[in-house]
């Protein structure tokens, strides 16, 4: 993933881009630092500011993820809510499949309410107040985990929070 990023970017800034967004979770995760030390231009990513969001938004500082296996293999999320609070106690949890059902010609189907309470409820258990929609494709069942978690649950995704930190960054730039 690396090599094949940094070579759209470099084609981006070649381009006139001003900025990189990397709009994926486990791409993120594989690739943002070595973007960021590469390109000449701002490269964000999703992860950090979920991360900052959901550090922000926990009441009882139990955080839960749900993501991809590459993302959370890749322990960005929790280096990050750590550094951001080493109190919170993270529950990271891979969903194999998840994407791809959300994928399919039935995202809202029997199989996806079946997989989405299964990965909900060991996070339930745990009692987070707080989770973070580890994937570009989670917020597209929004209601689907809306219903799963309750209402004492607060989801974070990346959109709004990391549309704030390319304002902010093109902002000061």
């Amino acid at each position: 993933i690396r090599g094949f990023a940094l070579e759209i970017g470099r084609f981006l800034e070649r381009q006139g881009v001003k900025m990189v967004v990397v709009a994926c979770n486990s791409a993120t995760s594989a690739a943002l630092a070595h973007l960021q030390a590469e390109l000449e231009v701002p490269v964000v990513g999703v992860i950090a500011p979920e991360a900052e969001a959901a550090v922000q938004a926990t009441r009882n500082r139990r955080i839960g993820l749900l993501a991809t296996e590459a993302t959370v293999e890749a322990g960005r999320y929790a280096t990050l809510i750590r550094s951001l609070d080493a109190g919170v106690s993270f529950f990271p949890l891979a969903c194999p499949g998840l994407a791809e059902l959300i994928e399919s010609d039935t995202p809202y189907g029997a199989g996806t309410v079946e997989a989405v309470r299964a990965y909900a409820a060991p996070l339930k258990k745990e009692e987070v107040d707080t989770v973070i929609l580890g994937c570009t494709h989670y917020p597209l069942i929004r209601h689907v985990l809306e219903r799963a978690f309750g209402r004492g649950v607060t989801l974070v995704f990346s959109a709004e929070e990391t549309a704030r930190k390319v304002a902010e960054t093109l902002a000061r730039k």
